[in-house]
């Protein structure tokens, strides 16, 4: 029998998204984890920022947003992250990352290493793996899981923050692969393929890396979600968009959902599209909880 709630860890970058309106506390794993909490499991953030002021001020931010903070590491020697983000009049994302920030020095920990053995499933991307340091204790999280544990690599390919074989090490990882559309003809670039459309990229991806859910987000249109014996296309939901940050990884938090309770392709994708469309209705990357909504991810009914 499948328990009723999970223990899921969102691993890596933890920053403000410095908006034209504001700052917002965000990175890809702490919005996930956020995410995840609303759906009803426990999420767990488990990163690194600074003692100065934005540090604190993001420890207090994701503790009474409800989110487990005893797996943010605080650093006395590097300021917490920051990402300058610019929208275009369609409301799209441009990033630019402050370097060397308290992210770029996770450290693989005894607690760290109980997170990973307790963990039902983890979310990680390439971006916190810029810096050998922080990729190395990303590694070492992911040798520490528990078999069966559920691994979700989010593509997630920021400036020039990536490389091959930071993107070939971190699919064979992976049970589960998102990307997004944008990013699919890189990532098969980088991997020595060349890209000839989305279903053939997905299929490529999955054979190559043994990866048992390969999903690619398609923005407004939707998504398509490729496992070995069947496929699920999505066309996405009409919503008006306030901005697309954290859309994505709304997307990821209502897929895992599903996935770990062994829902169909079909619900699955129903019910991050329909997460990912309210997200990106909504200001920032962390709204607040829209009951009406999260009830409807849950069921991942039209």
């Amino acid at each position: 029998m499948k328990p009723s709630s999970f223990t899921v860890v969102g691993l890596g970058e933890l920053l403000w998204d410095l908006l034209p309106d504001g700052k917002q506390l965000g990175g890809a794993p702490a919005n996930f984890a956020y995410m995840t909490a609303l759906l009803g499991d426990r999420g767990i953030v488990a990163s690194r920022v600074g003692t100065d002021r934005l540090g604190q001020e993001a420890m207090w931010r994701l503790a009474s947003s409800g989110l487990d903070i005893s797996s943010v590491q605080q650093d006395m020697q590097h300021a917490t992250g920051t990402v300058r983000i610019e929208l275009d009049s369609r409301g799209q994302a441009a990033y630019q990352f402050v370097p060397d920030v308290a992210w770029d020095h996770l450290q693989w920990t005894p607690e760290w290493k109980e997170l990973a053995e307790s963990a039902d499933a983890v979310c990680f991307g390439s971006l916190a793996q810029r810096s050998e340091e922080s990729r190395a204790a990303i590694r070492n999280f992911l040798a520490s899981v528990r078999p069966g544990t559920l691994r979700i690599f989010d593509v997630n390919l920021r400036q020039n923050f990536f490389s091959a074989a930071v993107l070939r090490e971190s699919a064979a990882q992976a049970d589960i692969l998102k990307l997004n559309r944008e990013e699919a003809p890189k990532l098969l670039q980088c991997l020595g393929r060349r890209f000839e459309n989305d279903l053939s990229a997905a299929r490529w991806l999955a054979s190559e890396f043994a990866i048992r859910i390969v999903c690619m987000t398609r923005g407004p249109k939707g998504s398509l979600l490729l496992a070995a014996s069947e496929q699920d296309e999505h066309p996405g939901f009409a919503v008006k968009v306030a901005d697309t940050v954290g859309a994505g990884d709304a997307f990821t938090a209502a897929l895992l959902y599903h996935a770990l309770r062994g829902a169909s392709l079909r619900a699955m994708n129903e019910a991050a599209n329909q997460l990912g469309a309210w997200v990106a209705s909504q200001e920032g990357a962390m709204p607040e909880a829209d009951e009406e909504v999260l009830a409807k991810v849950r069921a991942g009914k039209p």
